[in-house]
């Protein structure tokens, strides 16, 4: 990848990087860095690594944190010596006429034969639209912007989403907040509580690949459950003081209210209702898409069907199993990169 610069554009620029990363944020550690402060991993330190290098042991109880996360996802970048530009926003990508694509970032624009989305799903929040909502005087506020539980000592909280999310911000909530209270659109789904991040990825492989073979499967991983009962989550719940509300059906002024006209009084609601792909800025080349996600090619889950050297990573499952995870994207980036590097030597 290739950025072009005054120099560039006139014939003196020096020679280009076989590769260039694009990074939104200031500092490493991706989405991992804005996380909450009590967050941890699913799994030990031994079956969370990315390729190449051993996530270092944590040694404190339970799994690693997020800020642990951060620090061996820095070293890794450091290890490697991997040419990451930041902070650099993509802004669009758009078609060259001689098959290459023009990047467009706030620090300028590059060129380059390959282009590979990395860009997740975190700046991308979903809230859904709820009746009233514009009228409730007290707080709402995404998964993004939860950060500890400092902020809600002795209020009355509300807490939306049944996954990992809303169970684990429910949970890191009750010591702290006066009230916390738990609402899903459907009953809690736990996992077995020996269930952790690898055996989820070796579930969802297992499932991708009985669908390639057309075996008949049982739904993989969702077939299990929603929630990993990670061990502040499985005290919470053991204890009973996670036991799940049906959704409300809107706002008051004051707090939230059901069908049944029961209403609470209500401080702050989190809403841990997920994300969509940050995918706003291939807009420009006009893909097919499948819901929220492009049509990608049958032999390569990661390739663009539309756009030869357009490639998406980590996204979830629709481009490589468990590929939203540290353990499980390591396949998936391996195939990508190869079929990157194939597409790029056959355009020179």
């Amino acid at each position: 990848m290739h950025r072009l610069s005054r120099d560039a554009a006139r014939g003196r620029g020096g020679p280009a990087p076989s590769f260039a990363i694009l990074d939104a944020n200031e500092q490493p550690g991706g989405a991992w860095q804005h996380y909450w402060d009590t967050l941890e991993l699913f799994s030990p330190a031994a079956y969370s690594s990315l390729p190449g290098y051993r996530m270092p042991a944590w040694a404190s109880p339970g799994n690693p944190s997020a800020g642990h996360v951060v620090s061996y996802l820095r070293t890794y970048e450091e290890r490697y010596a991997l040419p990451v530009h930041r902070p650099v926003t993509v802004v669009a990508v758009e078609d060259l006429p001689d098959g290459r694509y023009r990047t467009l970032t706030d620090q300028g624009a590059w060129i380059s034969r390959v282009v590979v989305n990395a860009t997740g799903s975190w700046r991308r929040p979903f809230v859904p639209t709820m009746p009233g909502a514009e009228k409730f005087t007290g707080s709402q506020l995404h998964t993004t912007g939860y950060r500890s539980r400092k902020s809600f000592t002795g209020h009355r909280v509300v807490v939306v989403g049944g996954g990992n999310s809303g169970a684990q911000i429910a949970a890191d909530l009750l010591p702290a907040a006066a009230s916390v209270t738990w609402v899903t659109r459907r009953p809690p789904r736990y996992l077995p509580d020996e269930v952790d991040g690898r055996a989820l990825f070796q579930l969802a492989t297992g499932h991708v690949h009985a669908l390639e073979r057309g075996d008949f499967t049982g739904g993989g991983v969702g077939s299990l459950g929603d929630i990993v009962a990670i061990p502040p989550v499985r005290q919470a719940r053991d204890a009973g003081h996670l036991e799940a509300q049906p959704m409300f059906s809107g706002f008051t002024p004051t707090g939230v209210q059901w069908a049944d006209g029961r209403q609470q009084e209500t401080d702050a609601v989190i809403w841990c209702t997920g994300f969509r792909p940050d995918l706003g800025h291939v807009r420009p080349l006009g893909l097919d898409m499948n819901g929220a996600a492009p049509v990608t090619a049958g032999d390569l889950p990661t390739r663009s069907r539309d756009r030869a050297g357009l490639f998406f990573l980590g996204y979830g499952d629709w481009c490589g199993p468990a590929s939203a995870t540290l353990i499980g994207v390591g396949a998936p980036a391996r195939e990508t990169a190869t079929a990157a590097a194939r597409h790029a030597a056959s355009a020179i």
